[in-house]
């Protein structure tokens, strides 16, 4: 996964969203799929076929297609590139503080503390 413009919010001085335009490889995954408490995602595809993966299952996205995930739902979500081909995505969320990521897959919860995420185990043991 590349993304090319994960700076240019930084550079305008932006803080309450941030955009990034991301290149996923084929056969690449966009992350752990995950859900935001706090943090509303979107995302908008501007070229190639990746496949949603949600808690409602499996749904293949093409050009001009989108995805909204609400804060607070808990429903997990990542994009996969299933194909032979880049997929190229716009990603969008915002900054707020105190978010928390949760990974229904994993054994891993990701707290934003000052700025940064702290990773521990659903326990609260750190890794």
């Amino acid at each position: 996964m590349q993304s090319l413009c994960a700076s240019s919010c930084d550079l305008f001085g932006l803080t309450n969203f941030g955009v990034n335009l991301t290149r996923l490889a084929p056969n690449a995954v966009s992350a752990l799929r995950h859900a935001h408490s706090r943090q509303d995602e979107f995302v908008y595809i501007l070229s190639g076929q990746p496949t949603l993966h949600t808690d409602e299952g499996r749904t293949q996205l093409l050009p001009g297609m989108c995805a909204g995930f609400k804060a607070g739902t808990g429903n997990g979500h990542n994009l996969l590139n299933e194909t032979t081909e880049d997929v190229w995505y716009l990603e969008i969320g915002d900054r707020t503080p105190g978010d928390e990521g949760s990974y229904p897959d994993d054994d891993l919860v990701a707290t934003l503390v000052q700025g940064a995420w702290k990773f521990t185990h659903k326990d609260g043991t750190p890794y």
